[in-house]
Protein backbone atom coordinates (compact mmCIF):
# COMPACT_ATOMS: atom_id res chain seq x y z
CA UNK A 1 0.00 0.00 0.00
CA UNK A 2 1.53 3.31 -1.11
CA UNK A 3 -1.14 5.81 -0.01
CA UNK A 4 -0.66 7.45 3.38
CA UNK A 5 -4.30 8.52 3.62
CA UNK A 6 -7.33 6.56 2.43
CA UNK A 7 -10.51 8.19 1.15
CA UNK A 8 -13.25 6.14 2.79
CA UNK A 9 -16.82 6.76 1.65
CA UNK A 10 -19.45 5.26 3.96
CA UNK A 11 -23.03 4.88 2.74
CA UNK A 12 -25.12 6.07 5.71
CA UNK A 13 -28.48 5.78 3.93
CA UNK A 14 -29.89 5.96 0.41
CA UNK A 15 -29.26 9.71 0.18
CA UNK A 16 -26.20 10.20 2.35
CA UNK A 17 -22.57 9.26 1.86
CA UNK A 18 -19.95 10.53 4.30
CA UNK A 19 -16.28 10.57 3.31
CA UNK A 20 -13.41 10.30 5.79
CA UNK A 21 -9.64 10.56 5.55
CA UNK A 22 -8.26 7.48 7.27
CA UNK A 23 -4.56 6.79 7.94
CA UNK A 24 -3.20 3.85 5.96
CA UNK A 25 -1.38 1.06 7.76
CA UNK A 26 0.21 -2.21 6.72
CA UNK A 27 -2.07 -5.27 6.87
CA UNK A 28 -5.10 -3.05 7.44
CA UNK A 29 -8.52 -4.67 6.94
CA UNK A 30 -11.75 -3.01 5.87
CA UNK A 31 -13.06 -3.62 9.38
CA UNK A 32 -10.00 -1.82 10.78
CA UNK A 33 -10.89 1.15 8.59
CA UNK A 34 -14.53 1.21 9.73
CA UNK A 35 -13.42 0.90 13.35
CA UNK A 36 -10.98 3.80 12.93
CA UNK A 37 -13.77 6.01 11.62
CA UNK A 38 -16.04 5.11 14.55
CA UNK A 39 -13.31 5.55 17.14
CA UNK A 40 -11.65 8.68 15.77
CA UNK A 41 -13.92 10.56 13.38
CA UNK A 42 -17.59 9.76 13.97
CA UNK A 43 -18.63 7.96 17.17
CA UNK A 44 -22.24 7.79 15.92
CA UNK A 45 -21.33 5.32 13.16
CA UNK A 46 -23.15 2.00 13.68
CA UNK A 47 -21.81 -1.34 12.44
CA UNK A 48 -21.45 -4.94 13.60
CA UNK A 49 -18.51 -7.20 14.31
CA UNK A 50 -17.61 -9.87 16.84
CA UNK A 51 -14.81 -12.37 16.30
CA UNK A 52 -12.58 -10.44 13.83
CA UNK A 53 -11.20 -13.75 12.48
CA UNK A 54 -13.78 -14.92 9.95
CA UNK A 55 -15.75 -17.19 12.26
CA UNK A 56 -18.99 -15.31 12.97
CA UNK A 57 -19.81 -13.46 9.75
CA UNK A 58 -21.37 -10.51 11.58
CA UNK A 59 -19.04 -7.95 9.98
CA UNK A 60 -20.30 -8.54 6.42
CA UNK A 61 -20.80 -5.34 4.41
CA UNK A 62 -20.78 -4.14 0.82
CA UNK A 63 -17.26 -3.09 -0.21
CA UNK A 64 -17.15 -1.29 -3.55
CA UNK A 65 -20.49 -2.95 -4.32
CA UNK A 66 -19.34 -6.47 -3.42
CA UNK A 67 -20.50 -8.33 -0.27
CA UNK A 68 -17.54 -9.33 1.89
CA UNK A 69 -16.45 -10.22 5.39
CA UNK A 70 -14.71 -6.98 6.28
CA UNK A 71 -12.50 -8.60 8.92
CA UNK A 72 -10.90 -10.88 6.31
CA UNK A 73 -10.66 -8.32 3.50
CA UNK A 74 -7.41 -6.39 3.36
CA UNK A 75 -8.01 -2.82 2.32
CA UNK A 76 -5.08 -2.97 -0.13
CA UNK A 77 -6.97 -5.61 -2.14
CA UNK A 78 -10.06 -3.48 -2.72
CA UNK A 79 -8.80 0.09 -3.07
CA UNK A 80 -9.63 2.00 -6.22
CA UNK A 81 -6.63 4.30 -6.23
CA UNK A 82 -6.65 5.25 -2.57
CA UNK A 83 -10.45 5.19 -2.24
CA UNK A 84 -13.04 2.68 -1.09
CA UNK A 85 -16.82 2.76 -0.64
CA UNK A 86 -18.39 0.79 2.20
CA UNK A 87 -22.11 0.22 2.66
CA UNK A 88 -24.64 -2.03 4.41
CA UNK A 89 -25.44 -5.45 2.99
CA UNK A 90 -27.79 -5.39 0.02
CA UNK A 91 -31.27 -6.97 0.09
CA UNK A 92 -31.84 -6.44 3.83
CA UNK A 93 -33.49 -3.54 5.69
CA UNK A 94 -31.00 -1.09 7.15
CA UNK A 95 -31.32 -0.45 10.88
CA UNK A 96 -28.69 2.29 10.94
CA UNK A 97 -25.63 3.03 8.85
CA UNK A 98 -23.84 -0.29 8.22
CA UNK A 99 -26.04 -2.46 10.47
CA UNK A 100 -28.85 -4.37 8.75
CA UNK A 101 -31.89 -6.20 10.08
CA UNK A 102 -31.22 -9.95 9.73
CA UNK A 103 -34.78 -11.00 10.59
CA UNK A 104 -35.94 -11.47 6.96
CA UNK A 105 -32.90 -13.67 6.30
CA UNK A 106 -33.62 -15.95 9.27
CA UNK A 107 -37.38 -15.93 8.66
CA UNK A 108 -36.70 -17.46 5.24
CA UNK A 109 -34.42 -20.06 6.83
CA UNK A 110 -37.41 -21.17 8.90
CA UNK A 111 -39.78 -20.94 5.91
CA UNK A 112 -37.50 -23.34 4.00
CA UNK A 113 -37.83 -25.85 6.87
CA UNK A 114 -34.18 -25.31 7.67
CA UNK A 115 -34.57 -26.78 11.16
CA UNK A 116 -33.81 -30.32 12.23
CA UNK A 117 -36.83 -32.64 12.19
CA UNK A 118 -36.03 -35.33 14.72
CA UNK A 119 -37.90 -38.52 15.57
CA UNK A 120 -35.73 -39.93 18.37
CA UNK A 121 -35.49 -38.86 21.98
CA UNK A 122 -32.46 -38.54 24.24
CA UNK A 123 -33.30 -42.00 25.57
CA UNK A 124 -32.90 -43.66 22.15
CA UNK A 125 -29.65 -45.05 20.82
CA UNK A 126 -27.73 -42.77 18.48
CA UNK A 127 -28.37 -43.96 14.95
CA UNK A 128 -25.22 -44.97 13.03
CA UNK A 129 -24.38 -42.82 10.02
CA UNK A 130 -22.39 -43.92 6.99
CA UNK A 131 -20.06 -40.98 6.51
CA UNK A 132 -19.02 -42.26 3.08
CA UNK A 133 -22.53 -42.38 1.59
CA UNK A 134 -23.40 -40.03 -1.26
CA UNK A 135 -26.15 -38.36 0.75
CA UNK A 136 -23.84 -37.78 3.72
CA UNK A 137 -21.29 -36.16 1.41
CA UNK A 138 -24.02 -33.84 0.11
CA UNK A 139 -25.15 -33.04 3.65
CA UNK A 140 -21.61 -32.28 4.78
CA UNK A 141 -20.96 -29.98 1.83
CA UNK A 142 -23.02 -27.14 3.26
CA UNK A 143 -22.67 -27.45 7.02
CA UNK A 144 -19.96 -24.76 7.28
CA UNK A 145 -22.50 -22.03 6.49
CA UNK A 146 -22.32 -19.46 9.30
CA UNK A 147 -25.35 -17.36 8.25
CA UNK A 148 -23.33 -14.30 7.30
CA UNK A 149 -25.82 -13.42 4.52
CA UNK A 150 -23.13 -12.61 1.96
CA UNK A 151 -24.81 -14.95 -0.54
CA UNK A 152 -28.19 -13.34 0.18
CA UNK A 153 -26.74 -9.89 -0.48
CA UNK A 154 -25.07 -11.11 -3.68
CA UNK A 155 -28.24 -12.68 -5.11
CA UNK A 156 -30.02 -10.73 -7.86
CA UNK A 157 -33.05 -13.00 -7.57
CA UNK A 158 -33.48 -11.93 -3.96
CA UNK A 159 -33.16 -8.31 -5.11
CA UNK A 160 -35.99 -8.73 -7.60
CA UNK A 161 -38.25 -11.17 -5.76
CA UNK A 162 -39.13 -10.42 -2.14
CA UNK A 163 -40.61 -13.91 -1.70
CA UNK A 164 -37.53 -15.83 -2.82
CA UNK A 165 -36.13 -17.89 0.06
CA UNK A 166 -32.55 -17.20 -0.91
CA UNK A 167 -29.41 -19.32 -1.31
CA UNK A 168 -28.51 -19.83 2.36
CA UNK A 169 -31.97 -21.07 3.37
CA UNK A 170 -32.19 -23.35 0.35
CA UNK A 171 -28.70 -24.74 0.95
CA UNK A 172 -29.72 -25.54 4.52
CA UNK A 173 -32.83 -27.30 3.23
CA UNK A 174 -30.65 -29.39 0.90
CA UNK A 175 -28.33 -30.27 3.77
CA UNK A 176 -31.23 -31.56 5.87
CA UNK A 177 -32.82 -33.34 2.92
CA UNK A 178 -29.65 -35.42 2.65
CA UNK A 179 -29.22 -35.95 6.38
CA UNK A 180 -30.20 -39.51 7.38
CA UNK A 181 -31.04 -38.25 10.87
CA UNK A 182 -33.66 -35.78 9.60
CA UNK A 183 -37.28 -36.92 9.31
CA UNK A 184 -38.66 -33.89 7.51
CA UNK A 185 -38.24 -34.84 3.86
CA UNK A 186 -41.86 -34.21 2.87
CA UNK A 187 -42.03 -30.91 4.76
CA UNK A 188 -38.76 -29.72 3.20
CA UNK A 189 -39.78 -30.61 -0.35
CA UNK A 190 -43.14 -28.90 0.08
CA UNK A 191 -41.49 -25.78 1.50
CA UNK A 192 -38.87 -25.37 -1.21
CA UNK A 193 -41.15 -26.20 -4.15
CA UNK A 194 -43.75 -23.54 -3.30
CA UNK A 195 -43.88 -19.78 -3.77
CA UNK A 196 -40.42 -18.31 -3.40
CA UNK A 197 -38.80 -21.74 -3.56
CA UNK A 198 -35.88 -23.23 -5.45
CA UNK A 199 -37.44 -22.95 -8.90
CA UNK A 200 -37.19 -19.16 -8.70
CA UNK A 201 -33.40 -19.45 -8.86
CA UNK A 202 -31.96 -18.30 -12.20
CA UNK A 203 -28.65 -20.16 -11.65
CA UNK A 204 -26.58 -16.99 -12.02
CA UNK A 205 -24.11 -18.29 -9.44
CA UNK A 206 -23.37 -15.12 -7.46
CA UNK A 207 -24.06 -17.02 -4.22
CA UNK A 208 -21.33 -19.53 -4.95
CA UNK A 209 -18.94 -16.94 -6.40
CA UNK A 210 -19.01 -14.73 -3.30
CA UNK A 211 -19.35 -17.27 -0.46
CA UNK A 212 -16.41 -16.55 1.88
CA UNK A 213 -16.42 -20.19 3.04
CA UNK A 214 -16.19 -21.53 -0.52
CA UNK A 215 -19.56 -23.28 -0.29
CA UNK A 216 -21.69 -23.98 -3.35
CA UNK A 217 -25.32 -22.94 -2.77
CA UNK A 218 -26.04 -22.98 -6.50
CA UNK A 219 -25.36 -26.72 -6.70
CA UNK A 220 -27.48 -27.31 -3.60
CA UNK A 221 -30.36 -25.42 -5.21
CA UNK A 222 -29.94 -27.47 -8.38
CA UNK A 223 -30.25 -30.58 -6.23
CA UNK A 224 -33.48 -29.27 -4.73
CA UNK A 225 -34.84 -28.60 -8.21
CA UNK A 226 -34.18 -32.22 -9.18
CA UNK A 227 -35.70 -33.66 -6.02
CA UNK A 228 -38.80 -31.47 -6.09
CA UNK A 229 -39.38 -32.43 -9.74
CA UNK A 230 -39.07 -36.13 -8.88
CA UNK A 231 -41.44 -35.65 -5.97
CA UNK A 232 -43.95 -33.86 -8.21
CA UNK A 233 -44.17 -36.74 -10.67
CA UNK A 234 -44.06 -39.38 -7.95
CA UNK A 235 -47.18 -37.85 -6.44
CA UNK A 236 -48.85 -38.07 -9.84
CA UNK A 237 -49.64 -34.37 -10.31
Amino acid sequence: MTAEVLKVAIQRDADRVDTFDVPAYENQTVLDVVSWVQQNADPTLSYRFACRVGMCGSCAMMVNGVPRWTCRTHISKVLDGNAVTIGPLRNLPVIKDLAVDMDPFFDKWIAAEGVHHGALTRDDEIAPIDETSATRVEANAGIECINCSVCYAACDTVAGNVDYLGPAALQRAWTLLNDAKDEGRTAILDAVSGKGGCHNCHSMGSCTAYCPNDLDPMSAIAGLKRETAKNFFKRGH
